[in-house]
């Protein structure tokens, strides 16, 4: 059986190959697609937030020159901080969204492998076997009328050979697209890592806050005593006890208050990582702000840096090639059919050679009335390409904004607590005026109050304000990319080869 099959094979592929190598040759260079080119999007020179003029005055920050060294994969590691480096590895492997994206991808590589399927022939066999009998003829004797076998082993093959780039337009359609699924893993990865040090960095801002009011706390407890102590003695009046057993009362419900927040940072965190917030834990730990040079470079440079603009401009290039699909519609179909086998009545000749059969031949059909079906097609896709130009400048646009954003929070933050710090300083001294001339019997203790309540205010600010710098760090990072670059986008090849 296998000698035969082997014969019906090579009866096909030599009926057909003629016919192929003609219909290649004809689709040599032949494609009606559109060009692609990248649109064009204004890109300003410098951005306007951070100039070297500013920098002096901001922590940490400089601009980038061509020698300075480029963000990287594992950026969070310029913190220093051991805890956020565990928790971001935990990102790649544990985060159920960027495991959703690595499907996405996955799947997007096997639309490719289907596209590629329609260069090649489609190859059938539909063997047979079944026993027949023919009708008795009217005065015949029925019982010479005996039933026969039909034995058959066709093979069928077909081919439409790509003759104006349809298959071509839907594989870089594909292609396209497959990359943009590749872009878009990277961004939901760096968006999950950049939640994960926001969050982290607002839980260690609660810690810091927790302390701060447990400090606070203690001291208002001491301040409690010093009034109960005067009042006993007759120096001061019982309103003042009140008073600071009042203030005393309202910061200790401060500082558990905090503690729904942290709570909910941790257990945000928990989810980004990929684990049951029951099980999940972070030890408390004070905030320590680090402020970092990072070289964000000059704006021409976003376009290569973003994963999101790539998915952006890949979807572009995907509507392109979708162009080249409807107008392929417009031409004749050339389809290469060929059949070959064996067919036999008898099952001892079934393979033997005068049994063979076979035929080739090629077909042509075209579309003569579609009712604007085709054209309508073709401005659907071209209507598409426009949408997604647009959605792409938007892309860049928003890019360029969030950059600035945050350039301009790094620098004002960077004035905002200095001058923060001096008021801090000026709240202690404050305090500690008010307490002395309290002590003295010359203001009542109204005024300490006044003074602790002013100190914690601008501590709690000047917390929140390190808190601030630390995630528009993180945000900025996030705008540029974080260390990603459009080299790290598979290729059309690697997408459409046998491994991932």
């Amino acid at each position: 059986m296998k000698t035969g099959e082997c014969r019906a094979s090579q009866m096909i592929f030599a009926a057909i190959l003629p016919a192929a190598l003609v219909a290649l040759a004809l689709a040599s260079g032949c494609s009606v697609g559109p060009k692609y080119e990248r649109p064009t999007v204004p890109s300003p020179a410098a951005y306007k937030e951070l100039t070297p003029a500013d920098l002096p005055q901001t922590d940490g920050w400089k601009v980038a020159q061509p020698s300075d060294g480029v963000l990287h994969g594992k950026w969070w590691e310029m913190f220093g901080d051991t805890e956020l480096n565990a928790l971001e590895e935990r990102v790649s492997t544990s985060n159920q969204n960027v495991a959703a994206a690595a499907a996405s991808f996955l799947e997007a590589r096997a639309v490719v492998k289907e596209a590629r399927s329609q260069y090649y022939p489609t190859v059938t066999v539909s063997p047979g076997i079944a026993s027949e009998r023919n009708p008795v003829v009217p005065g015949a004797n029925a019982s010479q009328v005996k039933p026969f076998g039909d034995y058959s082993l066709p093979f069928d093959a077909s081919w439409q050979p790509d003759l104006w780039g349809r298959v071509r337009n839907s594989v870089a359609a594909n292609s396209a697209a497959a990359q943009s699924s590749a872009a878009d893993l990277e961004n939901v990865r760096l968006t999950a890592q950049a939640e994960v040090a926001v969050d982290y960095y607002e839980l260690r801002g609660q810690d810091s806050l927790k302390d701060l009011l447990d400090s606070t706390v203690m001291a208002y407890q001491q301040s409690l005593d010093l009034t109960q102590a005067l009042y006993e003695t007759g120096i001061d009046s019982d309103e003042s006890v009140a008073q600071a057993e009042t203030q005393l009362e309202a910061t200790q419900a401060q500082a558990t208050a905090v503690g729904i927040l942290r709570a909910q940072y941790e257990h945000a965190i928990a989810l980004l990582v990929g684990q049951p917030a029951s099980t999940f834990e972070i030890p408390m730990q004070l905030l320590n702000p680090t402020p970092q040079a990072i070289p964000y470079g000059v704006p021409s440079q976003l376009l290569e840096r973003r994963p999101d603009i790539a998915a952006s401009e890949r979807l572009m290039a995907q509507a392109n090639a979708q162009i080249g699909v409807a107008r392929a519609a417009y031409y004749p179909t050339v389809t290469l059919s060929a059949a070959a086998g064996f067919a036999s009545t008898s099952f001892t000749s079934w393979f033997t050679w005068p049994s063979r059969l076979w035929s080739v031949g090629p077909g042509v059909s075209e579309t003569i009335f579609d009712g604007g079906l085709r054209r309508a097609t073709v401005q659907q896709y071209r209507a598409a390409y426009d949408q997604a130009t647009a959605n792409y400048r938007e892309t860049v646009l928003t890019a360029f904004q969030q950059i600035e954003d945050n350039l301009a929070s790094l620098r004002l933050l960077s004035k905002e607590i200095e001058q923060q710090e001096t008021a801090v300083k000026s709240a202690q001294r404050n305090l500690a005026l008010a307490t002395d001339r309290y002590r003295l019997g010359i203001d009542p203790y109204l005024n300490v109050i006044t003074a602790q309540t002013t100190l914690l205010s601008n501590q709690q600010t000047d917390v929140n304000l390190h808190v601030l710098q630390m995630t528009a760090t993180v945000q900025l990072i996030e705008a540029l990319g974080g260390g990603w670059d459009n080299s790290q986008l598979p290729s059309p090849q690697s997408i459409a080869a046998k491994t991932p």
